[in-house]
Formats: structure tokens, sequence, C-alpha cells
């Protein structure tokens, strides 16, 4: 996801995508440590990066509000 994507978001959708996130990296944490992930390893490099623009996303919004 792009950061351009995630401004169209509301806060409420934001916190939505977050939180599905966040599971999915649990998940696939969870099952790389049970056994290395051969189908792609690359995707828990990714869901950070895309909770990190999400997080980011989130507080552009709430300092935009506050002004």
């Amino acid at each position: 996801m792009k950061a351009e994507e995630l401004r169209g978001y509301t806060m409420h959708e934001l916190h939505q995508l977050l939180h599905q996130k966040r599971k999915e990296l649990a998940e696939l944490r969870y099952r790389n440590a049970q056994s290395p992930l051969s189908d792609a390893p690359s995707k828990i490099p990714a869901l950070r990066k895309d909770i990190a623009r999400i997080l980011t996303v989130l507080n552009q919004k709430r300092h935009e509000r506050n002004r």
C-alpha cells in the first residue's frame, strides 16, 4: 500500500486496516516460528512497512485535526 492511497481512508477505516495488518503479522510470525516460511519470507518486512505507513498517516490526520 502506498501512503497516497491511505490518505483517502477515514480514521475508522485506517484503524480497522491497522488491526487487520497487525493480526496478519502476528499470524505470520507464529507460522514462521513453527517452521520457516517457504512461500513468502518477504511478507513479514512488507507488513511491518505497511503498518508503519498506516501509523504515519494516522498521526498526520490527528495532527491536522488538532490545528
